[in-house]
């Protein structure tokens, strides 16, 4: 006889009652902009579940929930970061896909006053340098060369300026392929800040969120790396708006943070140690840029208005109990934290079904979605917690379970 299987451990209820969840905006009504600090959430993308795609095929979207969403993040005063890693860059979606991305979110940014700032990266070589794999050694023969890394960076340059959007010079596996060392680096990014119309952000991805990007800047070795990526800010004035930092290590980001030359912002993007580093210290504070703050943005919008507002303890009594679903969500391997965002965004009410480019919907485990669902309902992030807690248990039985 088959003995019968365990209940879940986990409850498949939200600990908040529902007259205590966090409302949506209603539409039409956007709050103001943020004033005291300036904040993006890099917005995730919605798959179209219907179109007959294959893993590693060109990625099928769905451009009007894709659209809702981003006007879902404006609504709150938060400005929208595009095409970066929780778009699925590199991950599913291609340059041809970001391109799209780019183009129809800087219309709708245009059109509904949102602010945005894509990523410019060079994915159209992804092929030559592979998907996610860290080679041994990071700077090994590679079949590209830093011309052409230039052109794929200055490419996707032009079409992001083009469309009347901020640039974010994301961190590129080709270069970290193709550069002997320090040098190369602060000639490729000299070249592209000399061709920028407008100020950019710096982005330093860490090889948490990417293994391919070990070393990056020309060293294993993170001080040197630094001393490099300052190096490069310093030796063009202007030209650089701020620095996202996505190392996941706080200390590290407020050193950093400390020798930044005035007038260039600090972006955090540390989803572990996020409301230290934006409340920051008697030294500064750092602004935002985070993945988690697409599933956090109502939260994240009431905590910051809180420091515009001088008040923060407020702040901190919002956005500190948010900590232990984003390390949750970010846990190693840390390049799989989109999945529960987009897990959260459908359980939320956002898109109706949790379906992601690439397949991405497999990589993490039902205890870790499981853990996810009771951890944003306790707080108050489901819009209607009786539409997730159905959603979860459909998810359950899917998966074999009995509700």
């Amino acid at each position: 006889m088959n003995a019968p299987k365990p209940e879940p451990s986990v409850p498949l209820e939200p600990r908040v009652p529902p007259e205590e969840s966090v409302p949506p905006v209603p539409p039409n009504a956007p709050l103001p902009p943020l004033t005291s600090r300036t904040v993006f959430a890099a917005a995730h993308v919605v798959a179209d579940p219907r179109a007959d795609v294959s893993p590693d095929g060109p990625a099928a979207v769905d451009w009007d929930a894709t659209l809702a969403f981003r006007r879902h993040l404006w609504a709150h005063g938060l400005g929208v970061a595009e095409a970066m890693d929780t778009a699925q860059r590199g991950m599913g979606l291609d340059w041809p896909g970001a391109a799209e991305l780019i183009r129809r979110s800087a219309a709708e940014a245009k059109a509904v006053g949102g602010r945005i700032a894509c990523g410019v990266g060079t994915d159209q070589l992804t092929a030559a340098t592979g998907q996610l794999a860290a080679p041994a050694d990071q700077f090994a023969a590679s079949p590209l060369t830093l011309a052409d890394v230039r052109t794929a960076y200055e490419e996707q340059l032009a079409l992001v300026e083009g469309v009347g959007a901020q640039a974010i010079l994301m961190a590129s596996r080709a270069l970290a392929a193709a550069a002997k060392g320090p040098d190369d680096y602060l000639t490729i990014y000299a070249d592209l800040l000399r061709q920028a119309s407008a100020p950019v952000i710096l982005h330093w991805l860490g090889p948490m969120f990417d293994p391919a990007l070990a070393g990056y800047w020309g060293s294993a070795d993170l001080d040197a790396a630094t001393d490099t990526f300052l190096e490069v800010i310093a030796a063009h004035p202007g030209k650089v708006d701020g620095v996202k930092i996505s190392l996941l290590d706080a200390d590290r980001e407020v050193a950093l943070r400390r020798r930044l030359p005035d007038g260039v912002r600090c972006y955090t993007g540390d989803d572990f140690h996020y409301p230290d580093l934006i409340a920051g210290d008697d030294h500064g504070f750092s602004h935002a840029l985070l993945g988690v703050f697409d599933p956090l943005a109502p939260v994240a919008a009431r905590a910051v208005r809180a420091l515009d507002a001088d008040d923060p303890k407020t702040f901190r009594e919002l956005l500190d109990p948010t900590v232990e679903l984003a390390r949750h969500l970010f846990r190693a391997p840390t390049r799989f934290y989109k999945t529960g965002v987009v897990f959260l965004a459908w359980l939320a009410g956002h898109q109706d079904h949790f379906t992601m480019v690439g397949g991405l919907q497999s990589a993490r485990s039902l205890p870790h979605l499981t853990r996810a669902y009771e951890l944003a309902g306790a707080l108050s992030l489901f819009p209607d917690p009786d539409l997730a807690a159905h959603r979860m248990r459909t998810l359950r039985t899917v998966y074999g379970e009995t509700p």
